[in-house]
């Protein structure tokens, strides 16, 4: 299993576009992928929903672990990582 933190640095967050980025990437993986806050609300969710992630209300600063078990384990984790970590394409 991996797990990763990791902070959501573009202005809107983890907003409707964002997420629905993420949600299609993660699920190109075999991997079950769960994203969680690591703040005090501490939701896990199912990082192949669109609802669970939006569910998380994931604005700018928000640290999210991220953690992916299964064949592409660390692709998964590398691509969503990169992702997060490139603002999700956005400027």
């Amino acid at each position: 299993m991996q797990r990763r933190t990791i902070t959501i640095k573009n202005a809107l967050g983890l907003h409707a576009r964002a997420a629905a980025r993420l949600v299609r990437l993660a699920g190109s993986f075999q991997s079950d992928v769960q994203l969680a806050r690591c703040d005090a609300r501490q939701k896990i969710v199912d990082a192949k929903s669109i609802l669970g992630v939006l569910m998380l209300a994931a604005t700018q600063h928000t640290e999210l672990e991220i953690s992916a078990e299964g064949a592409d384990e660390e692709m998964a984790m590398d691509a969503l990582c990169a992702l997060i970590e490139n603002k999700f394409g956005e400027s």
